[in-house]
């Protein structure tokens, strides 16, 4: 296997497993590549001795998803991180996980880190693109376990401002955390949410309901 960038040429006993192990080395599906076929199988002498096997350049074509996967091959590269990268399309969002031993630095302080990653790896990737997908990234579930825990806390902070009948603010978050919370309480009938502020510093109140 020859390897250089986003392009492979790989070998195989038929053209058909030539690709499949580019596809395998690349982590892409058939769509998201360009494949040329270099040579065709042949056989040797009585079907054993001097065959040749098939052999295929796949090039990664240029889309979002690539340029994302490039992107954050490079950080990795850089900062010397050893991680495993899926990326999952749906319709006009990609979705990363990225898995690996002692991937705190990537986190930050309650995902601020990850939240600037995501950021420019958002701009990178749908640079110049005439339709824009939306690229969400977590790191070792850490995302999930952090939507449990706001969920956890917008209920116990709402249950609060219910008791004491009064305001309850929330520490300034990014949009998808607040999100998370309004999504949370939504359908309480004793308390309502709203958000104030600018960004980054914008936060949620939790207001309870006269009557």
């Amino acid at each position: 296997m020859n390897v250089e960038s986003n392009i492979i040429e790989s070998t195989g006993k038929t053209v058909d497993d030539a690709i499949e192990s580019a596809l395998g080395d690349l982590k892409l599906n058939r769509e998201d590549v360009d494949i040329e076929i270099l040579e065709e199988p042949t056989k040797g002498l009585f079907g054993i001795l001097g065959g040749k096997p098939a052999r295929v350049r796949v090039k990664a074509k240029i889309t979002a998803t690539g340029r994302a996967r490039d992107m954050l091959n490079n950080v990795m590269q850089v900062m010397k991180l050893d991680v495993d990268i899926e990326m999952i399309e749906k319709n006009e969002r990609i979705l990363i996980n990225i898995n690996g031993p002692d991937l705190g630095i990537l986190i930050g302080r309650r995902g601020e880190t990850l939240d600037a990653l995501q950021y420019l790896v958002n701009l990178s990737a749908n640079k110049n693109a005439e339709k824009r997908k939306r690229i969400i990234i977590d790191i070792e579930g850490y995302r999930r376990r952090r939507e449990e825990t706001l969920m956890k806390l917008a209920l116990k902070l709402a249950d609060k401002a219910r008791q004491r009948g009064r305001n309850v603010v929330l520490e300034p978050m990014n949009s998808m955390e607040r999100r998370i919370i309004h999504t949370a309480l939504q359908e309480r009938d004793d308390i309502y949410t709203f958000s104030e502020g600018e960004e980054p510093y914008r936060k949620i109140i939790i207001s309870p309901k006269k009557g």
